[in-house]
């Protein structure tokens, strides 16, 4: 692959980000960019990060730190000595974008704040990501994936209203960011383009969260009302997560999308497990749970809702020990030849297996000589005809394009470069 067949091909970025924009950087390396990982001596925290290939610690087998790194190279270099910070900036002559996660102020502590930086590199993009922006009373306030979740008011709508918030699996508040700085990288670029000038990109994890939150912040603007955590909804037959053989269904029997109940009824009147619901008794709830109008006004009329839940009771508990008698592929098959909307609720064993995502194309074997075998990697999260997104290089080493980048581009000689490694320079 050459540069012209990528979309960012000709662009330079270092690396200088943790766990909340090391997402970003990724992106921006599968694309195509040449993205130069700077690790501090020894390598970077997040190899220590579990899990680990075959449970092994080890800097060099943490799978978080295969996860984000692919299509990257590393140095390492020791930005608190006087002569990383000096590579630092011959790097930065010859770079088009820096992603780092520092505090504010913490560049300029070390001489390398954006303004001397763009006097080495007028047309330089900075992109900074954290907690809370560059700026405002909570600028030097730290903080951890969940905080910012909380602080960006995500945790407040997740869960139920019974139970305290939920903080969401993974690091939703990290990755969000780290898209938000790929998007307004990619805006800078383009920018440049058009201009020559380069500028910094300001994004903060509490920011990237509020997104997440959709409609709940104009709500309270036009009426003064907190959107609140959803309360658990009431039985309604077919609808919600149900309990089978090897994991769960998610049914969806909603009126006028899909099949109905008659044709649900007779699905399970043929392997006999309908019990009494072809007795005329249940017609009036059939023609009820069959009118999705008629559902909703239900569902805002407490009283009537109320009298009709025994009811609704009794049929969901057939319909559930029904499910339950089957695997997730026996309902899937059998619900979509008669246009019943229900689907697996997947486990990332499912996903892996998944013939959708295998005609897709989607995960991408990607050879490990130093571990004598070959990873599967989730692939492209979009695809671009033109300009295709690969994996093009497996995570590197701890300081693997040391003599590759600082001897044949920077210009060190061996024995300069065994001395700074002696200092603890690089």
């Amino acid at each position: 692959m050459t540069e012209k067949d990528t979309l960012l091909g000709d662009i330079r970025v270092l690396d200088l980000a943790d766990p909340k924009g090391v997402y970003c950087t990724k992106l921006l390396a599968d694309l195509g960019a040449d993205v130069i990982r700077i690790e501090r001596p020894g390598g970077d925290p997040m190899r220590n990060i579990g899990p680990f290939f075959h449970d092994e610690p080890d800097p060099g087998k943490s799978l978080y730190w295969f996860q984000f790194n692919t299509s990257k190279r590393s140095v390492t270099l020791n930005l608190e000595s006087a002569d990383g910070r000096e590579i630092l900036k011959k790097l930065v002559a010859k770079t088009d974008v820096i992603v780092e996660t520092f505090p504010p102020g913490h560049l300029e502590q070390m001489g390398l704040g954006y303004q001397t930086l763009r006097e080495l590199n007028p047309g330089l993009i900075l992109t900074s990501i954290t907690p809370f922006g560059q700026t405002g009373p909570y600028r030097d306030f730290k903080s951890s994936d969940m905080i910012a979740q909380a602080m960006g008011g995500l945790m407040y709508l997740a869960g139920f209203p019974e139970d305290p918030p939920l903080h969401i699996y993974g690091s939703q508040a990290y990755h969000s960011a780290s898209v938000q700085a790929a998007l307004g990288t990619m805006i800078a670029l383009y920018v440049r383009e058009l201009t020559g000038e380069g500028q910094q990109v300001d994004v903060s994890l509490q920011e990237a969260v509020l997104m997440a939150q959709e409609t709940a912040m104009q709500h309270y603007d036009m009426r003064k009302e907190l959107r609140r955590r959803a309360a658990r909804p009431p039985v309604i037959p077919g609808i919600g997560g149900y309990l089978c053989q090897d994991g769960f269904v998610l049914s969806y029997v909603i009126a006028g999308a899909g099949a109905g109940w008659d044709v649900i009824v007779d699905w399970m009147d043929s392997e006999g497990m309908a019990g009494d619901l072809r007795d005329p008794k249940w017609d009036e709830i059939w023609g009820l749970v069959n009118n999705f109008r008629a559902l909703m006004e239900l569902a805002i009329d407490p009283p009537k809702l109320m009298a009709r839940l025994e009811q609704f009771a009794h049929i969901d508990g057939i319909y559930a020990a029904f499910l339950a008698s089957h695997t997730k592929a026996e309902i899937y098959d059998a619900a979509a030849e008669r246009r019943i909307m229900i689907v697996p609720v997947q486990t990332v064993k499912d996903i892996v297996d998944s013939p959708q995502l295998a005609a897709l194309g989607y995960f991408v074997d990607v050879e490990h000589p130093e571990l004598g075998t070959t990873l599967r990697y989730p692939g492209a999260p979009y695809q671009i005809s033109e300009t295709p997104w690969r994996l093009h290089r497996r995570p590197p080493l701890i300081g693997e394009h040391n003599s590759e980048i600082y001897e044949k581009e920077l210009g060190f000689t061996r024995e300069e470069l065994i001395i700074l490694k002696e200092e603890g320079a690089i």
